[in-house]
Formats: C-alpha cells, sequence, structure tokens
C-alpha cells in the first residue's frame, strides 16, 4: 500500500534526515583521520587536517538544514542562532598550540598559514548572515508574519555579527583564541534548550509519548552534563595532550545532537503540517 505525502511532509523528513547525514559524514572522517594514525586533541582540530573539507562542509550543511525548517516557535528561534553559531564554528577555526602549529613556544593562535582564508571566509559570513537577517525582515513583512519573535530573533543574530566584528577589530588575538569555543558551547547549549523544550510541550498520553519526552530530556540533561564535565576537567588542568578530553566531549555532544535529531525524525514522520512545530 503506498502512503500519501505532501511535498512539505517529504521536504521537511528529508531536511530532518540531512541533519543526521551531515553529522554521520563528520564523524566518519574524523574517525577516518584518528584510524589513520592522527591523535587528534579534539574534532575542532580536524579543519587542519584532511578532514577539514568535510568538517567545514558537514557543519555549512547542518547551518542550512536549520535556517531550512521554518517555524515561528521559541525553539526554531534558537535554531536559527544555532545556524549562525554552527557557521562560526565551521569558518573560525579553533587555536591550536605546539610544535608544528606555527604558533610561538606552547602559545595558541590560529596559525599564519591560514589566517588569509579564514578572514576571507569570516567576512563572507559576517556578510551573507546580515543579508539573511535583512531579507528574513523584509518578506516577514511582505508575507504579513512580522512578529516580537521574528524581530527579536533577528535582532539578536545581528547583534552577535556585530559584537564578532567589534570584538575582531578591537583585539584579533583574543577573538581568534576564543571565539570557536565560545561559538562550540553556545551552540550545543542552544540544542540542549531546543530539547529541553521538546520535552516540556504536550505530548500524547501514551508510551510512545512518554518515550519520546524523555528522550528529549535525556538529551538536554547529557549536553550540559558532558559541557559541565569538559569544563572541569579543564579548569582542573587535565592534562589535554595525554587524555583527549576534549575530542571525547565534543564527540559525546555530536552524538546527543544526532540523537536529538533522530527522535525528531521519528516522532513528527507523519506530521501533516511540519511548520506548526520544529
Amino acid at each position: 500500500m503506498r502512503l500519501r505525502t505532501t511535498s512539505t511532509q517529504r521536504t521537511y523528513r528529508y531536511v530532518r534526515l540531512a541533519l543526521i547525514g551531515a553529522t554521520v559524514f563528520l564523524a566518519l572522517s574524523v574517525g577516518i583521520e584518528i584510524a589513520g594514525g592522527d591523535p587528534l586533541p579534539s574534532i575542532s582540530s580536524a579543519y587542519y587536517t584532511p578532514a577539514g573539507p568535510v568538517f567545514v562542509g558537514a557543519l555549512s550543511a547542518i547551518a542550512l538544514a536549520l535556517l531550512a525548517l521554518s517555524g515561528r516557535s521559541l525553539e526554531q528561534a534558537l535554531l536559527d542562532v544555532a545556524a549562525v553559531l554552527a557557521l562560526a564554528i565551521a569558518y573560525l577555526p579553533t587555536a591550536v598550540a605546539g610544535p608544528g602549529s606555527g604558533c610561538p613556544g606552547a602559545t595558541a593562535c590560529v596559525p599564519d598559514a591560514v589566517m588569509p582564508t579564514v578572514v576571507n571566509n569570516a567576512v563572507a559570513v559576517a556578510s551573507v548572515v546580515l543579508l539573511g537577517v535583512i531579507a528574513a525582515l523584509i518578506l516577514a513583512r511582505v508575507q504579513g508574519t512580522t512578529s516580537r519573535g521574528v524581530t527579536l530573533t533577528a535582532a539578536t543574530v545581528a547583534a552577535l555579527v556585530v559584537a564578532g566584528a567589534v570584538w575582531a577589530g578591537v583585539s584579533p588575538t583574543s577573538f581568534f583564541v576564543i571565539v570557536h569555543e565560545a561559538a562550540a558551547v553556545g551552540f550545543f547549549l542552544l540544542i540542549a534548550a531546543v530539547a529541553a523544550l521538546a520535552a516540556w510541550r504536550p505530548h500524547p498520553r501514551s508510551s510512545r509519548g512518554r518515550g519520546v519526552r524523555l528522550a528529549y530530556g535525556a538529551v538536554a540533561v547529557a549536553i550540559v552534563l558532558t559541557l559541565a564535565a569538559l569544563v572541569g576537567a579543564l579548569l582542573a588542568g587535565v592534562d589535554t595532550a595525554a587524555v583527549p578530553v576534549i575530542l571525547w566531549g565534543e564527540a559525546v555532544s555530536v552524538a546527543l545532537f544526532a540523537v536529538f535529531w533522530l527522535v525528531q525524525t521519528i516522532e513528527l514522520w507523519n506530521e501533516v503540517d511540519p511548520t506548526l512545530r520544529l
């Protein structure tokens, strides 16, 4: 028996599946690099390896997929901001240190060899995000969907871009050392918040409904605990060269991100109007 679906249903299904696929794509590329004998200290450091193009491409795909999920809920507003942070994670690489990094002594930095690429990409990303904000506001006005939430989301995204540009202009050294990690933490906290909101909203009073709610809640709590454990380990002075806690923390967080979208895909697979929820 052939099940009838709308083109909108199929589109939303494929967008959610694309989020899972992009995450698996990233994980496979990083895994291949590690299996090949490259002891990466973190997933983010894959930017500087042969896995770099996949790292940037997968995160770009994730950002675009998050933006493609239309809606006017609080969850969607958070995902819009998360999409911008995903672009920052992709195009503003983590700082590196140690022999062969090109950085002086033990100081972490973004190597001079890649700085022209980073600056070019950062300016392009900032520009297209600001253009996207303007386009979103114009479309909302034309379609009659302007709301306080739309305006606040647009203002938040614009403020992040402007603040980043000012920071980079005033203190470029600290900006390039900190911004990648700050964006990554912000991204996963937003995903945790979205998962928590998904757990909070009403679900059918059935075993499946309870299971979905528990899954969302577990993802939210696990992401927060993972980030807290990672920060705690770094503050405690754990030798990340001997114990790759950053790699483990990022790997768990990425896996939880994929789990969230797997649950979301299963829950909303037959949703008649996916625009009403995520």
